[in-house]
């Protein structure tokens, strides 16, 4: 059974649930007028995790129940500062990861898009 969590002004679902798995779209550095948040990578990845968080929320979900995530940074020298902020939202077990570098949709810094476990009932 699939369910879709949130509504998005782009042709995707912010959060869907599949079993005891949820899906979270790639989240981008906006903030809820969909503005892109000033600053660096840490500053993005800040609200870029936030968004996450909110993503999650939506289907009864939390940083704790990420198992994997996937990051996208445009330029692979930002990795220290992101996985600096990106370690305080994961401070124990952290999920599995992968980050590369690539060019993304717009003009920001990180995309991160994860799944989480969590059994229903």
């Amino acid at each position: 059974m699939k369910q879709v969590f949130g509504t998005s002004h782009v042709p995707l679902s912010p959060a869907v649930r599949a079993g005891d798995f949820v899906f979270v779209s790639g989240q981008v550095p906006t903030d809820k007028s969909g503005a892109v948040v000033p600053g660096g990578v840490e500053e993005q990845t800040r609200q870029v995790l936030e968004n996450v968080k909110a993503a999650l929320a939506l289907a009864g979900c939390t940083l704790d129940d990420v198992v994997k995530t996937l990051v996208i940074l445009t330029d692979a020298g930002d990795f220290p500062a992101f996985n600096k902020v990106y370690a305080t939202y994961f401070p124990k077990a952290p999920p599995a990861r992968t980050t590369l570098a690539a060019r993304l949709m717009i003009d920001i810094n990180v995309e991160i898009e994860a799944v989480a476990y969590k059994p229903l009932g």
